[in-house]
Parts: structure tokens; sequence; C-alpha cells
């Protein structure tokens, strides 16, 4: 059974991947610098695990950008 995401949460994420992208990070450098494994750290984009705050903090501090760049849900389609 598929995990439904959240709108919201898709953003996010979709913000996340978007500027990792822009700065050509790989997933397995933001996963090194968050001390976890390149398989963790996809399951986080792809929605498979909860993102936490903290985790979003320190996705923030490793790409260089203001928390609220990350957070900002206003391009993205909510339904």
């Amino acid at each position: 059974m598929p995990i439904e995401i959240h709108p919201t949460m898709r953003c996010i994420i979709a913000n996340i991947k978007s500027i990792r992208n822009q700065k050509e990070y790989s997933q397995d450098y933001l996963a090194a610098k968050l001390h976890i494994t390149q398989n963790a750290y996809s399951k986080m984009e792809l929605g498979k695990t909860q993102l936490s705050i903290s985790a979003v903090y320190k996705i923030a501090d490793i790409l260089e950008v203001e928390v609220r760049q990350l957070l900002d849900t206003s391009s993205c389609d909510k339904n």
C-alpha cells in the first residue's frame, strides 16, 4: 500500500531536491553530511520516511539556504 504524502510535505521535499540539484550535490553528499546512508536519504526525498524539523534545519545548513526557503510552499500546487 503506497504511503500518502501530505501536499505540503511533498512541496518541502521538492524544494530540497530542487536546491540540491541546483547546487549539484548528490544524495550521497547530503547523506554523508547528515551521517546517514544514501538509501536513508533517498527514502526521505521519496517521502517514505518522515522528515523531522531538525533534519530540515540540518539540510538547510548543508544547502546554505534559509529554512524558510525549504518550507516555502507558495510555488507548489496544493492539489
